[in-house]
């Protein structure tokens, strides 16, 4: 009786939901995919092109093969994908990476995005649109893709290099502004003008969400992830990590914003934890995964018909997007003081239009402002530019090396001397009031986004609550419990921004320090008397708001004490460790075993000395005077390794030593990404190469050539006369050779001659 209830409901869910079509989809589009990826993987062109060709073998305009079933289940899981990319992008990119780039990558993105604008308006006019729609097509043209470049850049193994770390920053404000310009448009299209007041809510709502999903996610989620650490194993992490990416795209949703956007607030936190790098690798197949249907998506909008009919419109906008984003994007990058070199890069980078060109056309479409052709138009020129995103990326070193070649040499200096000029540190004293201005406005920003958010959480819930339950005497608990919550955060906005250490130097300096601190210390308090103030007049009226507000504050001030400022002290200092996880676990700082000795774990680069070597060959205690006490490898821990165990890259290094002996090795280990091999896996085979007698090789044996080191290669037969002799030192290597050997093909092409 039982189980024909468990079957019989199973039945109607499955028909509810269409399960079996579902599945089928999905089976369908993998196995297109899969024989795509396959293909283009001989034909040595990027995975991501595949997938686009999948897809449009999957759609019904391709009428050779069956269609899916449901359009609506591919949108499922393209959606998902979507949540999972910008998951991933967020572990790639922290906020504090975000804030050091930040200068740059807000510049160039506002650079490209206004004259993306402008030129998409010019052109949307010169096509015959109207006034609206060529607005609405300027903001679509201005979005670069930010899933389409994650996976170029996966794909050609480039996510290393400076110029990729500078172009994710710029996407990601650029999503901020996107937010902002549907926002912006929604308002012209439906009042035919801005509505300022909307415009500056929304801008206020999501730097208000941001910094406190940021500041309480950095608070709480490093330090319960430490708590539970010895039961973190890789099911465990991803299953934690996934909860976390979904249920902050949900909580997105729920404040007004998108699931992408939660998604990728998430991975921000998470960034900054140390656990970073597992949760990277254990999710690594949920996103290729969803990640590909969400490529297939994208494939299965192309229509023929449609680009037959608007051929000249897709190939101009495309055209438009390509060309002005290499110069919006190369010419922001400069502004912002990049190398010629590393803005070049950038602005190739950024030659395609994606996902939210598409938000943008379904907003204009709902507003009824769009026409019906616009949105085939601009899916068609996503395709074209997405396939030729790859091709654009491996342009940009030959074009910068062009373009170096043959700049006159007056535009080099220039270029060059703004670039040092852009990146000179100032004076000491410029620096120290940097700095000092800096802390105060974070700290300033931080506690009064948290005192709104607590008055609000006051005001909504613990009143409302307060007054169910004790109708008479509601409104006065409620006051006492917010006020004690809030009266830390009161306090920490009273306490002064400076050290003083800082005065002195600033006095030493003979800096007029005073009163600029003044204003500052003003500042701070009538924020947080106004925030009080609010909360008072709120509960009961503007007049007790005013008399008591005001009475309480410097109640408050009066009462400061020594141990409530400590406290906060180690609240705060709590939260900058937590953001600075990763870099305090690398340097050991925060690690201390005994006095003066830390325990920092360090990660091995590609071009680090000692790669290969054996620990006992390595020197790192006879030179550096540390001592290994493990070696993280993939998922194997190495406790305490013996002397000939060796060092490889990406091993993770937990090493002993003094902060001077660490700060000196963490160069020499972690030697920059940006010079890791672009030598795939593809390109290491077995070859066999004919000597001419040109070749280097000729008349030198084994070990004089030094084979192994100079052509990074293991040599695996000499072929002379129909016989293969084994590699034996004193062989000498003649003409008419043929060398078998395990390497590069590239490099071993050189040893021909």
């Amino acid at each position: 009786m039982l189980l024909n209830l468990i079957l019989a409901n199973a039945t109607q869910v499955t028909e509810a939901f269409n399960v079996e079509g579902l599945i089928r989809d999905l089976a369908f589009l993998l196995i297109l995919g899969a024989v795509t990826t396959l293909l283009f993987k001989w034909l040595k062109q990027p995975v991501v092109l595949g997938y686009i060709v999948a897809g449009f073998l999957a759609s019904p305009n391709f009428e050779y093969l069956p269609s899916v079933t449901t359009e609506d289940n591919i949108e499922f899981w393209a959606q998902l994908g979507i949540v999972v990319l910008l998951f991933s992008l967020g572990l790639e990119f922290s906020f504090k990476k975000l804030v050091n780039a930040g200068g740059s990558a807000v510049v160039t993105a506002l650079f490209i995005v206004c004259g993306m604008m402008g030129a998409g308006f010019a052109v949307g006019h010169m096509l015959g649109f109207s006034h609206i729609n060529s607005l609405f097509l300027g903001g679509m043209l201005s979005m670069s893709s930010t899933t389409i470049i994650i996976k170029a850049f996966t794909d050609l193994n480039l996510r290393h290099r400076k110029f990729a770390s500078l172009v994710f920053a710029v996407l990601i404000v650029e999503d901020l502004f996107a937010v902002l310009m549907m926002v912006v448009l929604s308002s012209i299209a439906i009042n035919s003008s801005v509505e300022g007041g909307e415009m500056l809510y929304s801008v206020s709502k999501l730097a208000f969400f941001l910094i406190i999903w940021f500041v309480v996610g950095v608070f709480a989620l490093p330090s319960l992830l430490n708590s539970q650490r010895r039961f973190l194993n890789s099911e465990t992490l991803l299953i934690i990590s996934m909860g976390l990416c979904l249920g902050m795209a949900v909580f997105s949703v729920a404040c007004g914003f998108s699931l992408a956007l939660g998604a990728f607030v998430m991975g921000s936190i998470l960034a900054g934890t140390s656990f970073a790098e597992r949760i990277e690798r254990v999710t690594i197949p949920v996103k290729d995964l969803f990640g590909s249907i969400f490529f297939i998506s994208v494939g299965m909008m192309v229509d023929p018909a449609i680009i037959a009919h608007y051929w000249l419109p897709i190939l101009i906008l495309s055209a438009v997007v390509i060309c002005g984003m290499i110069f919006f994007g190369t010419t922001g990058m400069l502004l912002t003081g990049q190398s010629l070199r590393v803005a070049i890069e950038s602005g190739f980078s950024l030659t395609q239009i994606g996902e939210f060109a598409f938000i943008i056309a379904s907003l204009g479409m709902s507003l009824g402002v769009l026409d019906a052709q616009i949105y085939p138009i601009v899916v068609a020129v996503s395709v074209v530019t997405t396939f030729t995103t790859p091709y654009f990326i491996r342009m940009a070193d030959p074009t910068a090396n062009f373009v170096e070649a043959h700049l006159p040499r007056r535009l080099h200096f220039l270029i060059n001397r703004y670039t040092e000029e852009a990146t000179t540190s100032a004076s000491a004293t410029r620096q120290l009031w940097h700095s000092l201005f800096k802390r105060y406005l974070w700290r300033v920003v931080l506690y009064s986004i948290v005192l709104i958010a607590m008055s609000l959480i006051s005001l909504d819930y613990i009143v409302p609550t307060f007054t169910g339950l004790f109708p008479n005497w509601g409104r006065l608990f409620a006051t006492v419990v917010s006020l004690l919550f809030m009266a830390p955060f009161l306090l920490a906005m009273t306490y002064p921004a400076s050290k003083k250490t800082e005065r002195e130097r600033l006095i030493a300096a003979n800096a007029r320090y005073d009163v600029p601190l003044i204003v500052m210390t003003i500042v701070r308090l009538l924020i947080a008397m106004t925030i009080l103030v609010y909360l008072l007049s709120s509960i009961y009226s503007m007049k007790v708001g005013w008399t008591i507000g005001v009475g309480l504050f410097f109640i408050l001030v009066l009462s400061f004490s020594k141990s409530a400022h400590k406290r906060m002290v180690r609240i705060e200092s709590r939260f900058i460790d937590n953001l600075n996880e990763r870099e305090l676990r690398r340097s050991g700082a925060k690690n201390r075993l005994v006095p003066n000795m830390h325990l920092a774990y360090m990660t091995v680069g590609y071009k680090c000395p000692f790669v290969g070597e054996q620990l006992k060959n390595s020197g790192l205690r006879s030179r550096f005077g540390v001592s290994v006490a493990s070696i993280q490898r993939g998922g194997d821990l190495i406790m305490v390794p013996g002397a000939e165990e060796r060092v490889f890259p990406g091993d993770v290094l937990g090493v002993i030593g003094t902060d001077d002996e660490i700060q000196k090795l963490l160069p020499v280990v972690e030697v920059a990404d940006d010079e890791a091999p672009e030598v795939s896996a593809d390109d290491i085979r077995l070859t066999g190469v004919r000597l001419k007698a040109s070749s280097p090789l000729i008349g030198k044996t084994i070990v004089s050539s030094n084979f192994r080191n100079v052509w990074e290669s293991l040599l695996v037969s000499v072929q002379r006369d129909g016989d293969y002799l084994q590699p034996d030192p004193s062989i000498v290597f003649s003409e008419g050779d043929t060398i078998w050997a395990v390497g590069s093909v590239k490099r071993l092409a050189d040893i021909e001659g």
